[in-house]
């Protein structure tokens, strides 16, 4: 049997009246490949938030390989492997791909106090931040601000700095969201590409992405979990069809490329 990294037991989550996740209970094995979909206002980011100590459930528990994390602040979240990107980049402007992922990675060897000095100084930090340029497909671009790359390029920087934090399980909030048709196959790519050992979970509306991607599938809608399956399940699910895959299969298959990449990946 696979092993369970991360775990939701009924999680529940009101803001007054309103109940933004209900009872959502689900598991992610170590290495999946999970996507969590719905239609706005399913609940995806403020599940996220749950997980990630963002906000704190109203019901309900989060457990991180077995141990209850339910309390515990964001930043020793990520101490214990559990790391997400963001819908709106969260990114320093001023500073360059390289001095941001040498500012991760010194901080996570926790030798931040030398993250500004010239890489040569620390050969493994240097060694490190030119891999993760190489991998996230940013070395041409290493030295510009990062307010002047181009925008699939940010968000491609923000998945590197995550994936610098070495986690066992990374959220991957929207990660093509605003990325230019031109730029997206990098996301695509470098998606699938992440280490086979991290645990995904992917929130994303582009079902490109989602069927190139997931092995599993988790439907949320109204901030209940509706169905979940291998993807083959979820397309063919008329319950799905009918609150949302349907207009999203839609624009699949009127798309030559995306509909390629489905039937190669799923037949």
């Amino acid at each position: 049997m696979s092993e369970v990294v991360l775990e939701t037991r009924k999680l529940v989550k009101r803001f007054g009246g309103i109940t933004a996740t209900n009872n959502v209970s689900m598991t992610i094995t170590r290495g999946a490949r999970h996507a969590l979909i719905g239609p706005n206002g399913a609940g995806k980011t403020t599940l996220i938030n749950q997980l990630t100590g963002v906000l704190p459930p109203t019901e309900g528990r989060v457990l991180l390989r077995g141990q209850d994390i339910t309390d515990l602040a964001p930043h020793k979240r990520v101490g214990l492997g559990l790391v997400r990107t963001f819908q709106i980049n969260q990114l320093f402007g001023s500073l360059t791909p390289l001095q941001s992922l040498a500012l991760a990675v010194a901080s996570r060897r926790n030798a931040a106090h030398r993250w500004w000095q010239p890489m040569g100084r620390d050969a493994e930090i240097a060694a490190e931040c030119e891999q993760l340029l190489a991998q996230f497909r940013l070395t041409e671009h290493a030295d510009r601000p990062t307010r002047e790359l181009p925008y699939g390029k940010r968000r491609l920087l923000e998945i590197g700095l995550a994936v610098a934090q070495q986690p066992s399980v990374l959220l991957l909030d929207e990660p093509a969201a605003g990325v230019p048709g031109s730029e997206r196959q990098d996301i695509l790519d470098t998606v699938a590409a992440l280490p086979a050992d991290v645990s995904v979970v992917l929130i994303e509306h582009d079902m490109d992405l989602v069927f190139s991607f997931a092995k599993r599938m988790t439907v949320l809608v109204n901030g209940t979990v509706l169905t979940e399956g291998t993807p083959e399940q979820i397309a063919a699910d008329p319950q799905v069809k009918a609150v949302y895959l349907g207009d999203s299969m839609a624009g699949i298959r009127d798309n030559p490329h995306a509909m390629a990449q489905y039937e190669a990946k799923h037949g």
